[in-house]
């Protein structure tokens, strides 16, 4: 007997708070790539957001999205952040910071942290708004939100957007 896929998740939760629209997708089976998950969405793989976890120091972390197949500039995220030494979070990081596994990862539903300065900053790259519909992680593997770029952006007004990717 299997189970059934969720009908909610802390991300559905998050954005249905925030009053976004969105469209909850569930692939039929596991993903193997990033080109596979945006042609079952009906996507092209820029309109794949991911949500990439790097870790600054001990207790900070920072979120960027960026578009599908785009690579992370690590000199532009460097310059911006204004320091000379970050590294992505380590699987269990990225679990004990956002609550979720790689895969699933989204900027919605985080664990409010103890402290403002504990916050998971978020990072968007502004090329995920040349797309008007976007895809991304919804907490859950194998399942994602759709939802517009410009309701991304309003459901994020303290993101800082910016070039961090490679051009």
């Amino acid at each position: 007997m299997s189970e059934s896929p969720p009908t909610q998740t802390p991300v559905t939760r998050d954005l249905q708070t925030r009053g976004v629209p969105f469209r909850l997708f569930r692939h039929a089976g596991q993903l193997h790539s990033l080109e596979q998950a945006a042609e079952e969405r009906g996507q092209r793989p820029h309109q794949v957001v991911r949500s990439i976890l790097f870790r600054l120091a001990a207790d900070q972390f920072v979120m960027v999205l960026a578009a599908g197949p785009d690579q992370i500039s690590w000199p532009a995220l460097r310059q911006h952040l204004g320091i000379s030494r970050l590294s992505m979070a380590s699987e269990e990081e990225v679990l004990v910071q956002t609550g979720y596994m790689r895969g699933s990862v989204s900027p919605f539903g985080l664990p409010e942290p103890a402290d403002l300065a504990h916050r998971i900053r978020i990072l968007i790259d502004e090329s995920i708004f040349d797309e008007d519909e976007i895809s991304l992680g919804s907490g859950v593997r194998n399942t994602a939100v759709i939802l517009r770029s410009a309701d991304l952006r309003r459901a994020l007004p303290d993101a800082e957007a910016g070039c961090f990717v490679e051009c």
